[in-house]
């Protein structure tokens, strides 16, 4: 931070139960410039601290119900906890003493000056600050070990990356648009990493992958005894990304009762937990994603309008791949680094077929691929032979619907595919499959084979299904009730 900026006041908490002393401390604290909030035991206390953050307690030992040593033992079991400076009377010095191997930042005796106390506060905050910014410079190193590079040699992929640049620094809400697998969720990730936001949180949430019962209170939290099973409070994902970034990935299938709530806790940057009366203030920034086609969504009024408008502050879209083919080469490169231990190398043959497909499933249909082609190679080194049979013989009869099967479902927004394949399969009319000897089978049913075969190999996990056929979870359990296959035969 810079000698310019304005440092943020130290929030204290005071938990004394003598009255007067107590007030005494608020008003002379306050004077300093601190933020200061009292309770009178302990109890008391911790509620508050479950309401707030707070860098510092100051506690008296000596309190009826709840004494300072409790609380302390109390406090040091949360997670990111304030310091803790016990004040004490002469008697209770050793106490105090004790209190410090439990946990405790230091003690002062009574009677104190306000400047020593002063003093002690500003230097357990700092002493807070450093470790609250450790732990989240390790959370940021990990994350971007994590997450593996951007890789963009295309026209297109370099003015995404431009506008990710300008953006990132603003407090602007930023909508990324584009087909499942083409990489939105790394894109959210460079938007936090290049902000000012970037040493606190980024929580996501893939919107469609929860159940519509349990959205709200993932979003944001739940009072102990909002419903049955509650026992205690719970912090939902906004809360936990405060002063952070919150990532609503496919934030077009969130459900319509929903949909006002958000527009509301974005608006004013707060909200109600469920089954709270307190209102609990926020500050998050907004960067969302869909696969789906905006104009149609706002046609069809399966998303508000505002709730859109208020979320796209700033579009990024992203290509698909197809649209991209000088990628996919150092895309590969890319990827079989991350995925094989050893140096893998691969045939000119096979990275010409790999250029020369479409890859409706985008980069994660790619890695995907190459995760497959890793595990088949021999002495380390992929071919044709090791590509699936989509890609390493594309002439075969049924591929080519194939594809287009798999590009209507990939980004597939509807419910009911009836619509949709049948313009699917208007469109592979008179294709160069009209020439293959033999008729391919119907569209619906090539592309429920492909849900079944995918499901077979993931051993019926829904999620690797969804990531090996490159569509997102809700697609999928969409299909699987088009065609009957929730459960396995």
């Amino acid at each position: 931070m810079s000698d310019t900026q304005p440092t943020r006041p130290i929030k204290i908490l005071i938990v004394e139960d003598e009255a007067n002393l107590r007030l005494v401390l608020q008003k002379e604290l306050e004077r300093l410039g601190h933020q200061v909030q009292s309770a009178g035991e302990g109890e008391a206390a911790l509620k508050m601290l479950e309401e707030a953050a707070v860098d510092v307690i100051l506690t008296d030992i000596n309190m009826p119900r709840m004494d300072g040593m409790q609380l302390l033992k109390r406090v040091r079991e949360r997670a990111n906890p304030p310091e803790v400076i016990m004040l004490t009377g002469f008697a209770t010095v050793d106490t105090a003493v004790a209190a410090m191997k439990f946990g405790a930042y230091d003690y002062l005796s009574k009677p104190y000056r306000i400047g020593e106390l002063d003093a002690l506060v500003r230097q357990a905050a700092e002493k807070r600050k450093l470790r609250v910014e450790n732990s989240r410079l390790k959370q940021q190193i990990a994350r971007e070990r994590g997450a593996p590079d951007i890789v963009a040699h295309s026209p297109a992929m370099r003015e995404a990356l431009r506008l990710v640049s300008r953006v990132a620094p603003s407090d602007a809400s930023v909508l990324i648009a584009g087909e499942s697998g083409t990489g939105k969720e790394l894109i959210a990730q460079a938007v936090h990493r290049l902000s000012q936001r970037a040493d606190a949180s980024f929580v996501d949430l893939n919107c469609a992958a929860v159940q519509e019962t349990l959205i709200e209170s993932e979003l944001f939290g739940y009072e102990a005894g909002a419903f049955s099973g509650a026992k205690n409070r719970k912090l939902g994902l906004f809360e936990l990304a405060d002063g952070g970034t919150i990532f609503l990935d496919e934030v077009t299938e969130m459900p319509a009762q929903l949909q006002s709530k958000l527009l509301r806790a974005i608006e004013t940057r707060s909200f109600y937990r469920v089954g709270g009366v307190r209102k609990v203030q926020v500050d998050v920034r907004i960067v969302a994603a869909t696969n789906r086609d905006l104009k149609r969504i706002i046609a069809d009024e399966s998303f508000r309008s505002d709730l859109l408008y208020r979320i796209n502050g700033f579009q990024i879209d992203l290509p698909p791949l197809r649209a991209r083919p000088e990628d996919i080469e150092p895309l590969t490169h890319h990827l079989l680094k991350s995925l094989a231990a050893e140096h893998i190398e691969i045939t000119p043959e096979a990275m010409t077929r790999l250029q020369a497909y479409d890859f409706p499933g985008n980069v994660r249909q790619l890695r995907n691929c190459l995760e497959r082609a890793v595990i088949l190679a021999n002495d380390n080194r992929i071919t044709t032979a090791e590509l699936p049979p989509e890609i390493a013989r594309p002439e075969a009869v049924g591929y080519a619907t194939y594809n287009a099967a798999y590009t209507g479902y990939a980004n597939a927004g509807v419910s009911n595919g009836g619509a949709q394949t049948s313009a699917a399969s208007s469109n592979t009319t008179g294709s160069s499959n009209a020439d293959v000897a033999g008729v391919p089978p119907p569209l619906r049913e090539v592309e429920r084979q492909q849900i079944l075969q995918a499901l077979e190999q993931t051993n019926w996990h829904r999620g690797k299904t969804a990531d090996m056929l490159g569509i997102s979870p809700s697609t999928l359990y969409r299909r699987l009730r088009d065609y009957n296959l929730e459960r396995r035969p």
